[in-house]
């Protein structure tokens, strides 16, 4: 029998399915910002990331990648919460951060934290020296190990990780 949730992931019992209310009542967000990937996959992507990050040498590329972790396990949250908005005319660029905070409140306080790392993080990927510290880096690593967790555990997901080859 195939599955389809991402390797690594497995359902909790008892949250493998919202209440009916609350899928009725999903915010809604343009369909071109929600993930084409289930919220499996993208926190599959995320921990691979994690782990990047913490095998990653340059302060600016682990903060970066750190970073790009906790944007994969926000576009979970969307991808699980969300549903497509009818098309409008005008759709403003927003952030995954301030779309998170519209669908999944309850992650506020991560949203600021790593929507004020963007422009830093940004600024690390286009090579920009000593953008960020060591220090900066590992916090923002830990953070993102964290939120990554949280969100597992908020859509009832959580992660096993791969046996070691003897």
């Amino acid at each position: 029998m195939a599955s389809n949730r991402a390797p690594g992931l497995m359902q909790v019992p008892g949250l493998a399915h919202a209440p009916t209310s609350a899928v009725q009542e999903a915010p809604t967000v343009p369909a071109h910002m929600l993930p084409n990937r289930t919220p499996a996959q993208l926190l599959t992507i995320a921990r691979q990331g994690l782990d990047e990050a913490a095998h990653t040498r340059p302060d600016g590329l682990r903060y970066a990648a750190a970073h790009l972790a906790a944007l994969r396990a926000a576009a979970a949250i969307l991808a699980a919460r969300a549903r497509p908005a009818a098309p409008t005319r005008r759709s403003r660029v927003t952030s995954v951060w301030s779309l998170l905070v519209l669908v999944a409140p309850e992650f506020g306080d991560w949203a600021s934290y790593f929507a004020l790392g963007a422009a830093k993080r940004a600024a690390a990927e286009a090579g920009i020296p000593r953008v960020v510290s060591a220090r900066e880096a590992d916090d923002l690593l830990r953070a993102a190990e964290q939120f990554v967790t949280v969100v597992e555990s908020a859509l009832g997901l959580s992660y096993q990780p791969p046996l070691a080859a003897a």
